[in-house]
């Protein structure tokens, strides 16, 4: 985990890019702690106010998504699955996005699943992201991770110390960005996935179990509905295999 200074402000696009290429040992950030949690390491601001930040450094051009995770880095590859679930908890679908968020989704989950640290493709991190999009996508997580931080706290640390869990929160990640990716112009087929990600994701920022037992209870949840979604499609083509037949 990786934290900025108290007195540290929030990096430009060229200082964050520039910590990127400089890597952990930079005199720029500070390694927590073993046994740190997120929430209680060294000078970090509520990721609320990290998001309202971002949201005002990224509004005025496209932004790759090597620049995203730059500036994220406090937070790391989790606040980004953050990032990229909270679009999609509308009922409403979004197929062109889904498809380009679930693939990093995807990735990085599957990573987490192997033990592996996360990594995403380069070509993936050079994908642009417009601007307005990015500026609405950042305002918009800021006022409902507030909501959240009301409810996260570290407790049930084991279900994060342990490998065991950690890979089982990567291969439902993983599973979710999956389901993403499908193009489904069906309601509720993003806000399922993308809410798994989002609560196992927040669990794992401030080492909360509580949320980790409820993302995998919304995995469950999210695969009944998928379940039905095959079963009810199944008996619709199987009446009009009927009436055709008559």
């Amino acid at each position: 985990m990786i934290s900025f200074h108290r007195n540290q402000r929030m990096p430009t696009r060229e200082t964050a890019m520039a910590s990127v290429r400089a890597g952990p040992s930079s005199p720029s950030v500070t390694m927590a702690r073993p046994g740190e949690t997120q929430a209680t390491a060294q000078g970090r601001p509520r990721f609320s106010q990290e998001l309202r930040d971002l949201a005002q450094q990224f509004a005025g051009a496209p932004t790759r998504l090597s620049e995203l995770l730059a500036a994220t880095r406090g937070r790391g590859f989790d606040l980004l699955l953050l990032l990229m679930g909270l679009p999609f908890l509308t009922p409403i679908p979004l197929p062109g996005i889904s498809t380009l968020f679930g693939l990093v989704v995807l990735v990085i989950g599957a990573r987490r699943a192997l033990g592996r640290r996360p990594w995403l493709p380069e070509r993936l991190l050079q994908r642009q992201v417009p601007a307005r999009f990015i500026a609405k996508v950042l305002s918009t997580a800021s006022r409902a991770v507030r909501w959240l931080e009301v409810l996260l706290r570290p407790r049930l640390g084991f279900l994060h110390e342990q490998w065991i869990y950690r890979r089982a929160a990567g291969t439902l990640i993983m599973l979710s960005g999956l389901l993403l990716l499908l193009p489904l112009p069906i309601p509720l087929s993003n806000t399922f996935p993308a809410l798994t990600v989002v609560l196992l994701a927040a669990g794992a920022l401030e080492r909360d179990g509580l949320f980790f037992l409820a993302g995998c209870a919304m995995f469950t949840a999210t695969l009944a509905y998928f379940g039905l979604l095959v079963f009810g499609g199944v008996h619709l083509l199987d009446k009009l295999h009927a009436i055709i037949g008559t």
